[in-house]
């Protein structure tokens, strides 16, 4: 188990998800996005190949409250989830996971780094901005339940070859 270094939120670790976590992570994806949540499977599936991916967890006193993975195909990264329980929100881990999953996109040589975020989910949206992501397309109804996805994207390497600042944020909870 390997944690993930940085500045820490107090009582919570950030560290890379293992097997062992994936029941547990289930069970938070059901209970963030019941509408949308992946398949148990997905999730053995996705730390099946670590050659193109990493999932990070964050742990308290209380179990995992947070979660978060990112697939690397040089150039391209795309974070694939991230999430913080309610209870757990405002204490700086969407910030922590997302500044690793941005770091883990830099170290494998990602020139951007995309996502998909709720239309509906203004809290995300400001996280991602504030670290640098760009709107650059909409999915119509790409949700279940029929709400738009907001594709954005934050370029790693500027025009003048200077690798983008993370910054210091607030976390989101679900994107």
């Amino acid at each position: 188990m390997n944690a993930v270094p940085g500045r820490q939120a107090p009582g919570i670790t950030v560290r890379d998800m293992t097997i062992d976590d994936v029941p547990a992570v289930s069970a938070l994806e059901q209970r963030l996005f019941p509408v949308d949540a992946w398949p148990l499977q997905m999730f053995f599936d996705e730390l099946s190949q670590p050659e193109t991916r990493r999932y990070l967890v964050a742990q308290g006193s209380d179990g995992i409250v947070g979660y978060a993975g990112l697939m690397c195909i040089e150039p391209i990264a795309d974070v694939q989830t991230i999430a913080v329980v309610p209870e757990y929100e405002g204490r700086g881990i969407g910030t922590w996971l997302l500044t690793s999953l941005i770091e883990e996109a830099r170290r494998r040589r990602a020139a951007d780094v995309l996502l998909e975020v709720r239309a509906d989910n203004p809290r995300a949206q400001q996280l991602y901005r504030r670290f640098g992501f760009e709107q650059i397309h909409v999915r119509p109804r790409y949700y279940r339940d029929g709400v738009d996805a907001l594709i954005m994207r934050l370029q790693l390497n500027g025009p003048t070859g200077k690798q983008a600042d993370a910054g210091t944020t607030k976390e989101a909870g679900q994107p």
